[in-house]
């Protein structure tokens, strides 16, 4: 890599800044902090969820998934377009009805304030950690794209330098700032990923496409949509478990999570939210596509060698390698632009989420009122990146792929979050202590079945989130059965 990378990092960040900055200006209610005055483009609150949740984890994993199982991740998106509907035409009008600002607030309405916090504070803890597993990984890729450059940086310098830029912006611009540095992110690595593409495309000495080594590549099962296999638990990519697995770990995932809701809550219309929700599932596979497709031309063009023969200690390296290594000094600019764009886009919006259940479903409503909540919110925004920065700090290199770990760390609350929501829809004469023994009973089970791989083989992530829900509400509907005076 030349000089030139360098500086065409630099320059995106200046601009990303300057934009955010631009964003703030007289916007200062705490409205804007939460659901963004309820005025943004469906476009953008679409480009904002597709960023949110394609971090550097995505963008590095991907085409490292697609190198040794294909474009398995194209599958596991028709699952999410699945649950995305449902949530669009279920979840969705229950929220923009009441005016929510956290979906948290409607377990509080059904449940009480208790069950609204613990699911909060599930919310924060899962988001805590997975967030941190982003982060970690992030700083990798960089850090190596960097010393290629010869500016050789730290780990430690490169994650608070990361954290503490977000943290800037996503204090002074809100959720507007961050749904419109989102959509500039993703447009970055989108338009980076799709170049790569055509770079590797196998031409022949004249210049034209080469079909041949395509045709080989499918011969080998290299552009198949699923995996098949006897254990279906602890298969992800097979039919059954992307479609099912992926449909259910996509609503709770877009519907439970604050995450994610916190986006659409900001549309102006209910009628936009959906739009917003389900164009969301069709672009994230389309994203998937272009990153398969990348792990699948880098497989041609290493002629299917291990990542270990590669002098890679994953899958994950081989793109970083590829973009390090293979790229021309201005689009390596760009990429690496992309992937740290990637990690502040889902840093931003982790920190805009986790700052707004803190204040509507953790703090007292006398903390929330007047002026000075815009000051709290910064506050509790610098105090959840100085925590990223902590559970970053504590993970440690990992021969898995970090888009799995992070999914698995994710599926834990997944599926006691999703499963609260069904519980009190779908069990009219639920009571707030069925609700609460579920939900802990749920986390822990979920936790035993992650740490103890139960028949020696992990879980497949999409399950997990089933598996949360069908436990969920077992545990509550026998406890609705247990005689005993309720606590509404």
């Amino acid at each position: 890599m030349s000089p030139t990378e360098p500086a065409v990092i630099a320059v995106y960040l200046a601009i990303l800044v300057a934009v955010s900055l631009f964003l703030s200006r007289g916007r200062h209610a705490a409205a804007d902090y939460l659901v963004g005055r309820h005025d943004m483009p469906t476009w953008a609150i679409c480009l904002s969820i597709v960023a949110t949740e394609t971090s550097t984890l995505t963008v590095i994993s991907v085409p490292g998934v697609a190198y040794g199982h294909g474009m398995v991740f194209v599958g596991l998106g028709a699952g999410y377009i699945i649950g995305r509907a449902v949530v669009a035409w279920i979840l969705l009008p229950l929220y923009m009805r009441q005016g929510m600002t956290s979906a948290y607030q409607y377990l509080g309405q059904r449940f009480g304030r208790t069950m609204q916090r613990l699911a909060a504070g599930a919310f924060l803890l899962t988001r805590l950690l997975a967030e941190g597993v982003r982060l970690f990984a992030s700083t990798l890729p960089i850090c190596a794209l960097l010393a290629a450059a010869h500016l050789p940086a730290g780990q430690m310098p490169v994650l608070l330098g990361l954290t503490l830029l977000t943290a800037l912006y996503t204090s002074i611009g809100g959720l507007r700032a961050v749904v419109w540095s989102d959509s500039i992110q993703f447009g970055v690595y989108a338009l980076g990923a799709a170049f790569c593409v055509a770079i590797l495309l196998p031409r022949s000495a004249g210049g034209a496409l080469d079909a041949a080594p395509l045709h080989a590549a499918w011969q080998a099962g290299r552009f198949a949509l699923f995996t098949h296999g006897s254990a279906i638990l602890s298969a992800p990519y097979a039919p059954l478990t992307a479609l099912v697995g992926g449909a259910i770990l996509s609503m709770a995932s877009h519907g439970a999570d604050q995450l994610m809701v916190q986006r659409v809550l900001a549309a102006r219309s209910l009628r936009a939210a959906r739009l917003a929700m389900v164009g969301s599932a069709v672009v994230v596979t389309l994203l998937f596509g272009v990153l398969s497709a990348i792990g699948v031309l880098l497989w041609i063009r290493r002629a299917g060698a291990t990542p270990a023969a590669l002098g890679l200690a994953s899958p994950d390296g081989l793109f970083p390698a590829f973009i390090a290594h293979d790229v021309p000094p201005m689009l390596a600019g760009l990429l690496v632009a992309g992937i740290v764009g990637a990690t502040m886009g889902s840093l931003s919006s982790a920190l805009n989420a986790m700052t707004g259940s803190t204040l509507s479903d953790l703090l007292p409503s006398s903390m929330t009122q007047g002026r000075s909540v815009v000051a709290l919110s910064r506050a509790i925004t610098a105090a959840w990146a100085l925590l990223l920065v902590v559970a970053a700090s504590c993970f440690s290199s990992t021969s898995q792929s970090v888009v799995i770990f992070g999914l698995s760390i994710a599926g834990y609350s997944y599926g006691a979050l999703l499963g609260a929501f069904l519980f009190g829809m779908l069990v009219p004469g639920a009571r707030p202590r069925d609700a609460l023994a579920a939900f802990l009973g749920t986390l822990v089970i979920m936790a035993v079945l992650i740490l103890m791989h139960p028949g020696g083989h992990a879980i497949a992530f999409p399950w997990l989130v089933p598996i949360g829900v069908a436990t969920m509400l077992v545990i509550g509907t026998m406890s609705r059965l247990m005689p005993g005076r309720s606590c509404a």
